[in-house]
C-alpha cells in the first residue's frame, strides 16, 4: 500500500510525468489540420487517383492525365521513420505527368510519401505508406 501511495506522489508531483493533451497554439494547427482535409479531398476528387508503384528503376509516380503537367506545383517529400537522415524532397516543377524517385535514393523498408501540391490555385495532398 505505501509503494502505490508513494508511486502515485511521485507521478503528480514531478514535472517528468505532466503530460498535457492540448497543443499550444491549438487553434492555429487544428486551420492547417481543417487544410489538409481539405486539399486530401481535393485530390481525392479528381477523376483518376495518382498511380503509385515500384519499379526497377525506382518508385514511380503518375498524376491524372486531366491535370497539366505544366500548371502543378509543389513537392514530394519522403519520410523515413526509422531514420531521419534519409529524409528527402523533390521539387515538382516537371513538364511531365510523372516522376520517378531513384532507387539509389531509396533504401528497403517502410517510407511515407506525401505529395504537396497546387494546381491553377487549388491545393492538394496525396499520402501514402509504401514498402519499398
Amino acid at each position: 500500500m505505501s509503494f502505490i501511495l508513494f508511486l502515485v506522489i511521485k507521478m503528480t508531483t514531478n514535472k517528468d510525468f505532466d503530460h498535457d493533451l492540448v497543443t499550444e497554439e491549438y487553434y492555429a494547427k487544428e486551420m492547417l489540420y481543417q487544410t489538409e482535409i481539405d486539399a486530401e479531398t481535393n485530390t481525392n476528387n479528381l477523376s483518376e487517383k495518382i498511380i503509385s508503384k515500384k519499379t526497377e528503376e525506382g518508385w514511380f509516380l503518375v498524376f491524372p492525365k486531366e491535370l497539366d503537367p505544366s500548371k502543378i506545383k509543389g513537392n514530394v517529400f519522403l519520410y523515413r521513420p526509422s531514420n531521419q537522415k534519409l529524409d528527402f524532397s523533390i521539387p515538382l516543377n516537371h513538364t511531365s505527368s510523372s516522376i520517378l524517385i531513384p532507387k539509389n535514393k531509396m533504401l528497403e523498408g517502410r517510407w511515407n510519401i506525401t505529395i504537396d501540391w497546387t494546381y491553377e490555385d487549388t491545393p492538394y495532398l496525396y499520402k501514402e505508406q509504401i514498402s519499398y
